[in-house]
């Protein structure tokens, strides 16, 4: 799992669109990556639609929120479609990128995890949920990304 400080590895993933997403893509910008078990489970549903709700704040906050599961880039699709998503969910259906940043479970999906990037690539601000059926409040996260401004 990469650490603090550390640049975060880069991964190339298709979106919910099919379109080829690549983290670094997103320089210049601070990332928000929400790692996530499933697509409708009902925690993650709740959590999408409170990024969903506070997106504004975190474009204010020069953020770029990208949600990746192993899920395939149609469910992604129409879990994107049902919540009115307007950021992109990223398919790791291969699970290499979960690998690579120490989320994934025995069980073959991705642990609720959360990644902040500032925009020079370096991790900010990890934190990997003890249990999957729970998750940060958004003001949490928002408070990280407000120092670094």
């Amino acid at each position: 799992m990469p650490e603090i400080n550390e640049q975060a590895p880069d991964f190339t993933l298709p979106d919910q669109d099919g379109n080829e997403r690549k983290l670094s893509e997103f320089r210049g910008k601070n990332v928000l990556i929400a790692f996530y078990p499933f697509d409708f489970s009902p925690v993650c549903t709740v959590e999408f639609g409170c990024f969903e709700q506070d997106l504004s704040t975190l474009n204010n906050l020069n953020a770029q929120v990208l949600g990746i599961s192993v899920d395939s880039k149609y469910s992604h699709k129409e879990f994107s479609q049902k919540l009115k998503l307007n950021f992109p969910l990223l398919s790791d259906f291969n699970k290499e990128v979960c690998k690579i940043y120490g989320t994934l479970r025995k069980g073959g999906f991705s642990e609720r995890a959360y990644f902040i990037i500032d925009k020079n690539g370096n991790i900010r601000f990890k934190y990997l949920m003890p249990t999957p059926k729970d998750r940060l409040e958004n003001n949490q996260l928002i408070e990280n990304l407000k120092t670094l401004r």
